[in-house]
């Protein structure tokens, strides 16, 4: 596994999961589904959102040569992805960061506070777009191929999903319907993610260079994808639980459910990062 790629591992894993998670409560919020009080709670506990926003933010210059230079990567935005990328991830934070304080402060309209809301959900979805496109790159023949932005769409899904019912559950609402429904989506993705984790193993054996075939770059691939399914399944179990026994979920079970969730990401992207590869020799 690529680990000396933890910047680039930790930056986009947090940030999916943070877009993710903000999109879903974004609905939610919308909906119109929680009583002011509870809307109130949810929008405090939102600052986590922020935290591993910012973490992620963080993390990301640390892969540059100087981490005091990083206002250098956006001189091309507009012709580069990875320009475009970082600008969107800052614009995402600079926008949602924004509307929370409104919300929580209580000060603007509420067409003015909607209004900001959605604009954030669309710059989310774009610095989703950008992230996607830094990766398909024409040399590197085990990331420009259908499974990057399936996967990265599915990190923001699965861990999105998992940390919005945690701030949710932590919330202490009432509302049934989204205890139900949010774990329903989530094992929908986790079956899309399995067919595509094995749908993607099949194809690393018709994908090689001169030197070196794709399915023996990681010696330990069989390993980590047990660890990290295994992972996942305990945080669907912990997740579909309270469900399974007809009771209200618990936060410091959801909460770990989440961890599970969040550390099953960490090593499928940082199975991504080892499996890079360039054409040629």
């Amino acid at each position: 596994m690529a680990w000396h790629e933890w910047p680039l591992i930790l930056f986009t894993v947090l940030s999916q999961t943070a877009v993710g998670a903000f999109l879903v409560l974004g609905c939610v919020t919308l909906s119109g589904k929680l009583s002011q009080d509870e809307d109130a709670r949810l929008h405090r506990n939102m600052f986590f959102i922020w935290v591993l926003m910012g973490l992620g933010l963080i993390a990301s210059t640390m892969h540059l040569g100087s981490p005091l230079r990083a206002f250098n990567a956006l001189n091309r935005v507009g012709s580069s992805w990875l320009s475009n990328e970082i600008f969107a991830s800052s614009l995402f934070f600079a926008a949602g960061g924004f509307y929370w304080l409104l919300k929580v402060v209580n000060k603007g309209s509420d067409a003015l506070k909607k209004g900001l809301l959605l604009i954030s959900m669309v710059i989310g979805i774009g610095f989703m777009y950008a992230m996607i496109k830094v990766y398909l790159i024409n040399t590197v023949p085990t990331w420009n191929s259908i499974y990057t932005p399936i996967m990265f769409l599915l990190t923001m899904a699965i861990s999105g999903l998992a940390f919005a019912h945690t701030l949710l559950v932590a919330t202490n609402h009432k509302r049934a319907e989204l205890n139900n429904a949010l774990p329903v989506f989530a094992s929908i993705a986790l079956a899309i993610s399995l067919i595509a984790t094995v749908s993607q193993l099949v194809g690393l054996s018709h994908i090689s260079s001169a030197i070196i075939v794709a399915s023996d770059i990681i010696p330990n691939m069989a390993t980590l994808q047990v660890l990290r399914l295994g992972l996942l399944f305990v945080g669907f179990v912990l997740m579909f639980s309270p469900r399974l026994m007809s009771s209200q979920p618990k936060l410091p079970v959801i909460l770990l459910s989440f961890v599970c969730i969040l550390v099953s990401e960490l090593i499928n992207r940082g199975v991504f990062y080892g499996l890079h590869m360039s054409v040629g020799m």
